[in-house]
């Protein structure tokens, strides 16, 4: 950890009786520690903080602290938070061990007593708008009341349902945290397309600088019910706003420390259209320089198609939206509520107003065929999404934890294997095994293609990668390897690479891609 990462931190005491950690949330400085830490402290509590994404596991800390709480609003901050949990346990077992987030209820049971004899990793769970319930459980535990009588709490004697009431959020207080310069930064993308040799010698030229990123949300919950997200369970179709004078002064407080873009993290900003145009023209007028983006169902792409423009005008430079297949199948039964046919809509909605889309997949689940991949690939490559595509995104393989609600189709005991709890999900096999291989060797391919992109990157932002590392990372490249991979487990020949003048600029991308 960088001394001056250091100094910050130990601004906090060293054994303060609360003790936050975040293990991961896709390169963004951690808002699941800033918003309970506001929390706290304005119910007259303080907390020492930690982000194992760029920190170290805090041992003194740890020993010293009567509460641990744990933020895990996703699968890989799970996995790390069981592993911090553990440590935190041996370093101090006399500690109230708490996780909060998402994926806290939707493994409750394997946290809280995981069916044998020993003991579960977690004492309580909090679900839902949290912050009101960590702050009484803090206050519990200091006053010496029992934790099991803390309303909104899950124990492993009683089960609460999620907190979903309403509340006051405080600003987030991001001041303990490690500096933007840590975590992903904003790169604007190409300037001029690309030019030279089809195996990308020839690269579009690039702003080579990267900016430091922010990262808030606008709203909490989502009022959609797709079956495999995992705000579902949780939220199960309500969402909550937060105050436009909040949101900016979070921003605002991100701005002064470098933050040059912000990524509005809510499951879907257009949940509430009138609130997200209020956000980003609050954003616009304190801070024209600074761009934003944000994720959206296509549904709401085209049902909001003429906010699009004003949110573009207002500093909008991509948006996130989850297209998952090309299969009108698939997407039938993940209930996404748009068609093929709507993600080409919505391609031409955003393209007309000149916001770039990063669409996101998950291209292996129990009804995606081998033909379904290899017609995925060829549209990818049809519509000219191919640099917009990181190679993780066609690795995804559906991940089911417990109380998904993939698990209520009708289908599902044709395809659900045993609960694998250590892992946090649920087995499946697709019943033509070339599909498990394939994704097993896409997954390969990607990591490799992301082990390229890092040694040809200079510090957090990049940059233009040199050869031949440019080559390797090149998005065609790894695209064209991916189709390789498909074809031959089709027993194909693959299509050849694009010629030259399909090439097209980077679009705006963060460092750090995003996958679940």
């Amino acid at each position: 950890m960088p001394a001056t990462f250091r100094t910050v931190f130990d601004k906090e005491p060293m054994h303060s009786s609360i003790l936050l950690i975040s293990c991961y949330e896709l390169g963004h400085q951690p808002l699941s520690l800033a918003w309970p830490l506001a929390a706290l402290r304005a119910a007259g509590l303080d907390a020492a903080t930690v982000d194992l994404a760029v920190e170290v596991f805090p041992t003194a800390k740890a020993a010293g602290a009567d509460l641990i709480a744990i933020a895990v609003p996703m699968h890989t901050a799970l996995r790390i938070g069981v592993d911090a949990a553990r440590k935190a346990r041996a370093e101090n077992p006399g500690a109230h061990l708490c996780f909060f987030g998402l994926y806290a209820w939707l493994n409750r049971r394997h946290l809280l007593h995981p069916g044998d004899s020993r003991k579960g990793v977690a004492d309580s769970v909090i679900a839902g708008e949290t912050e009101p319930v960590l702050v009484d459980l803090a206050q519990a535990l200091s006053a010496g009341s029992p934790p099991a009588e803390v309303p909104g709490l899950t124990t492993a004697h009683r089960e609460a349902s999620p907190h979903l009431g309403r509340h006051t959020l405080p600003v987030p207080d991001r001041n303990p945290l490690p500096s933007l310069d840590s975590y992903a930064h904003y790169v604007p993308g190409s300037t001029s397309p690309t030019n030279g040799s089809a195996t990308g010698r020839g690269r579009s030229v690039e702003d080579p600088v990267a900016y430091p990123a922010g990262y808030t949300e606008a709203t909490r919950g989502c009022l959609h019910t797709c079956r495999h997200c995992p705000v579902v369970p949780v939220y199960n179709g309500r969402f909550f706003v937060v105050p436009v004078e909040t949101v900016l002064a979070d921003i605002a407080q991100q701005v002064e420390n470098g933050a040059r873009h912000i990524t509005f993290g809510d499951p879907d900003f257009l949940n509430g259209p009138g609130h997200a145009r209020k956000v980003a023209r609050a954003l616009h007028g304190a801070f024209p320089q600074v761009s934003f983006d944000f994720t959206a169902k296509v549904e709401h792409l085209l049902k909001h198609r003429r906010l699009l423009p004003e949110l573009a005008e207002h500093g909008a430079s991509f948006v996130v939206s989850a297209f998952e297949s090309t299969s009108d199948r698939v997407l039938s039964r993940l209930q996404k509520g748009h068609t093929r046919r709507h993600m080409e809509e919505a391609l031409a909605a955003v393209d007309e107003v000149g916001l770039s889309i990063q669409p996101t997949w998950m291209p292996f689940t129990p009804w995606t065929s081998l033909d379904d991949y290899l017609f995925m690939l060829r549209w990818i490559r049809q519509q000219g999404l191919i640099p917009h595509v990181p190679a993780v995104q066609l690795s995804i393989r559906m991940l089911v934890p417990p109380g998904s609600a993939l698990l209520s189709g009708e289908d599902a005991d044709e395809w659900k294997g045993t609960l694998d709890a250590a892992n946090f999900t649920y087995r499946w096999q697709h019943p033509d095994p070339r599909m498990d291989a394939l994704q097993q060797q896409v997954a390969r391919i990607a990591e490799m293609a992301g082990q390229y992109e890092t040694e040809g990157s200079s510090g957090a932002g990049g940059g233009n990668l040199p050869d031949p590392v440019g080559d390797a990372a090149s998005p065609f490249a790894v695209f064209h390897r991916i189709e390789c991979a498909a074809h031959n487990a089709a027993d194909r020949p693959p299509p050849a690479l694009p010629p030259l003048s399909s090439y097209m600029p980077r679009p705006p991308r963060l460092t750090e891609h995003w996958f679940c």
